[in-house]
């Protein structure tokens, strides 16, 4: 078997583990929303559930950004 495919493989896998954290963490994320807010299953509730969502993974990503960044910086620094 080659490296490409190898690693091809490997890059899938990790996607594949990847989807499924998300998956769970999708299921705590409702379970702690409906904990807090209620049993409030309409149209509405789900929209303001993924506003929600949205908008912290938006945060977050921002965030992962920024440190990435930085600690390229610091990489760069050091290797100076």
């Amino acid at each position: 078997m080659s490296s490409e495919v190898l690693d091809k493989i490997i890059e899938l896998m990790t996607a594949a583990f990847g989807l499924v954290a998300a998956l769970a963490w999708n299921a705590a994320i409702q379970a702690l929303f409906i904990a807090v807010f209620g049993e409030a299953g309409g149209l509405v509730a789900k929209f303001f559930y993924a506003v929600v969502v949205t908008v912290i993974v938006v945060l977050v990503t921002i965030r992962i950004g920024r440190l990435a960044e930085r600690l390229k910086r610091e990489e760069q620094q050091t290797q100076e």
